[in-house]
């Protein structure tokens, strides 16, 4: 069975010709926002990254996989898995598509189903959640058309340009 190969999308490990798109998405003041970011990366702090990118999920409790398209084999996002908690077996997940042509295509549905039986089948987790800002109708839509069931919301939980976000947090339970 291969898990991280479907129709559309195959996921892929990081590798060094990826510096340039990494590069440009950590530096779009638009993801910033969501990825808890809020200062430019310099292509040194990122060479170091993708240097380090092949430790162990186990060791570093992160996962960070390149989407590409089955067809031309272009990079267009990155899906990530964070705070890898193999006892409790859950760990968190996120998703960017780069290109807003790229959006909407079925890509990253594809790209999350492909991470989800990654994450159930080879690390055995129980449980996947995703944290979205209340206002990303688009993931919110997204995550809910794949399962995730909203369990709660974290009240003004994000500094937004203007004022404060509340955050959603949604899971996935592998029965």
């Amino acid at each position: 069975m291969k898990t991280l190969q479907g129709d559309a999308v195959f996921l892929r490990a990081l590798e060094p010709s990826d510096l340039d798109f990494l590069y440009k998405l950590e530096n779009d003041e638009s993801v910033w926002e969501v990825s808890n970011t809020s200062t430019p990366y310099s292509k040194y702090v990122l060479k170091q990254y993708l240097d380090n990118a092949h430790r162990d999920i186990y060791e570093v409790k992160q996962l960070r996989l390149v989407i590409c398209t089955s067809s031309d084999r272009r990079t267009i996002g990155f899906v990530d898995l964070f705070d890898f908690e193999p006892r409790h077996r859950r760990v968190g997940v996120g998703i960017v598509i780069f290109s807003e042509t790229d959006r909407k295509q079925g890509f990253a549905s594809e790209a999350l189903q492909l991470l989800a039986n990654y994450a159930f089948i080879h690390l055995k987790v129980h449980q996947l959640y995703a944290n979205i800002s209340d206002d990303n109708s688009v993931s919110i839509q997204l995550f809910e058309t794949l399962g995730y069931k909203l369990l709660g919301t974290k009240k003004d939980w994000i500094t937004a340009a203007r004022g404060f976000k509340s955050e959603l947090l949604y899971q996935l339970i592998h029965e």
